[in-house]
Protein backbone atom coordinates (compact mmCIF):
# COMPACT_ATOMS: atom_id res chain seq x y z
CA UNK A 1 0.00 0.00 0.00
CA UNK A 2 1.04 3.24 -0.71
CA UNK A 3 2.84 5.59 2.25
CA UNK A 4 0.21 8.52 1.47
CA UNK A 5 -2.59 5.93 1.88
CA UNK A 6 -1.46 4.70 5.11
CA UNK A 7 -0.88 8.04 6.27
CA UNK A 8 -4.38 9.30 5.03
CA UNK A 9 -6.26 8.36 8.51
CA UNK A 10 -3.95 9.94 10.30
CA UNK A 11 -4.33 13.67 8.67
CA UNK A 12 -7.89 12.87 8.49
CA UNK A 13 -7.93 12.13 12.55
CA UNK A 14 -6.44 15.06 12.89
CA UNK A 15 -8.30 17.57 11.24
CA UNK A 16 -11.83 15.56 12.51
CA UNK A 17 -10.28 16.18 16.02
CA UNK A 18 -9.36 20.03 14.99
CA UNK A 19 -13.00 20.33 14.19
CA UNK A 20 -14.06 18.83 16.78
CA UNK A 21 -12.05 21.58 18.68
CA UNK A 22 -12.97 24.59 17.00
CA UNK A 23 -16.24 23.67 17.57
CA UNK A 24 -15.95 24.52 21.26
CA UNK A 25 -13.54 27.67 20.39
CA UNK A 26 -10.35 26.17 21.37
CA UNK A 27 -7.74 27.23 18.88
CA UNK A 28 -4.90 26.55 20.19
CA UNK A 29 -5.97 22.62 20.42
CA UNK A 30 -7.13 23.27 16.41
CA UNK A 31 -3.67 24.54 15.96
CA UNK A 32 -2.11 21.92 17.69
CA UNK A 33 -4.63 19.28 15.91
CA UNK A 34 -3.85 20.29 12.31
CA UNK A 35 0.39 20.79 12.69
CA UNK A 36 0.60 17.26 14.82
CA UNK A 37 0.59 15.08 11.55
CA UNK A 38 3.92 17.32 10.67
CA UNK A 39 5.67 15.43 13.51
CA UNK A 40 5.87 12.37 11.06
CA UNK A 41 8.40 14.62 8.93
CA UNK A 42 11.02 14.08 11.79
CA UNK A 43 11.31 10.90 10.66
CA UNK A 44 12.03 9.58 13.81
CA UNK A 45 11.11 6.60 16.56
CA UNK A 46 9.95 8.57 19.02
CA UNK A 47 8.09 10.80 16.51
CA UNK A 48 6.02 7.78 15.26
CA UNK A 49 5.33 6.83 18.94
CA UNK A 50 3.84 10.35 19.53
CA UNK A 51 2.00 10.34 16.49
CA UNK A 52 0.49 7.08 17.98
CA UNK A 53 0.01 8.65 21.32
CA UNK A 54 -2.26 11.33 19.70
CA UNK A 55 -4.09 9.15 17.67
CA UNK A 56 -5.04 7.20 20.57
CA UNK A 57 -5.96 10.35 22.48
CA UNK A 58 -7.98 11.16 19.49
CA UNK A 59 -9.96 7.95 19.40
CA UNK A 60 -10.38 8.51 23.72
CA UNK A 61 -11.81 12.08 22.89
CA UNK A 62 -14.36 10.91 20.62
CA UNK A 63 -15.19 7.68 23.11
CA UNK A 64 -15.69 10.28 25.63
CA UNK A 65 -17.96 12.67 23.45
CA UNK A 66 -19.67 9.88 22.41
CA UNK A 67 -20.56 8.85 25.78
CA UNK A 68 -21.57 12.16 27.29
CA UNK A 69 -23.41 12.97 24.41
CA UNK A 70 -25.34 9.93 24.34
CA UNK A 71 -26.02 10.55 28.19
CA UNK A 72 -27.62 13.86 27.41
CA UNK A 73 -29.77 12.67 24.62
CA UNK A 74 -30.83 10.33 26.70
CA UNK A 75 -32.27 11.99 29.78
CA UNK A 76 -33.73 14.72 27.22
CA UNK A 77 -35.67 11.31 25.44
CA UNK A 78 -34.01 11.96 22.41
CA UNK A 79 -32.49 9.68 19.95
CA UNK A 80 -28.65 8.80 20.24
CA UNK A 81 -28.20 5.57 18.75
CA UNK A 82 -27.23 7.48 15.22
CA UNK A 83 -24.45 9.94 17.19
CA UNK A 84 -23.45 7.18 18.65
CA UNK A 85 -22.16 4.99 15.56
CA UNK A 86 -21.25 7.80 13.69
CA UNK A 87 -18.50 9.05 16.48
CA UNK A 88 -17.46 5.10 16.86
CA UNK A 89 -16.71 4.93 13.61
CA UNK A 90 -14.55 8.33 13.66
CA UNK A 91 -12.63 6.97 17.29
CA UNK A 92 -12.02 3.50 15.00
CA UNK A 93 -10.79 5.47 12.35
CA UNK A 94 -8.34 7.03 15.05
CA UNK A 95 -7.54 3.90 15.74
CA UNK A 96 -7.16 2.19 12.48
CA UNK A 97 -4.83 5.25 11.55
CA UNK A 98 -2.56 4.02 14.80
CA UNK A 99 -2.51 0.61 13.50
CA UNK A 100 -1.11 1.30 10.08
CA UNK A 101 1.73 3.29 11.60
CA UNK A 102 2.67 0.50 13.12
CA UNK A 103 2.83 -2.03 10.24
CA UNK A 104 5.93 -2.58 9.42
CA UNK A 105 6.50 -1.43 5.62
CA UNK A 106 5.49 2.15 7.17
CA UNK A 107 8.07 1.90 9.81
CA UNK A 108 10.48 1.05 7.60
CA UNK A 109 9.50 4.10 5.37
CA UNK A 110 9.10 6.95 8.02
CA UNK A 111 11.85 5.65 10.58
CA UNK A 112 15.04 4.93 8.37
CA UNK A 113 16.91 2.07 10.08
CA UNK A 114 13.86 0.41 11.63
CA UNK A 115 13.78 -3.39 11.40
CA UNK A 116 11.19 -4.68 9.25
CA UNK A 117 10.11 -7.55 10.17
CA UNK A 118 9.25 -9.52 6.71
CA UNK A 119 13.10 -9.43 5.77
CA UNK A 120 14.53 -8.90 8.96
CA UNK A 121 16.95 -6.04 7.35
CA UNK A 122 17.71 -2.86 8.04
Amino acid sequence: MNLVLRLLPTVLSALLLGAHFLRSGNLALVAACIAFPLVLLARRAWALRAAQAFLAFAAGTWAWTAFTIAERRIEAGQPWARMAVILGVVALLAVIAALLLQVAGTRTRLVPGAVDSRTNNR
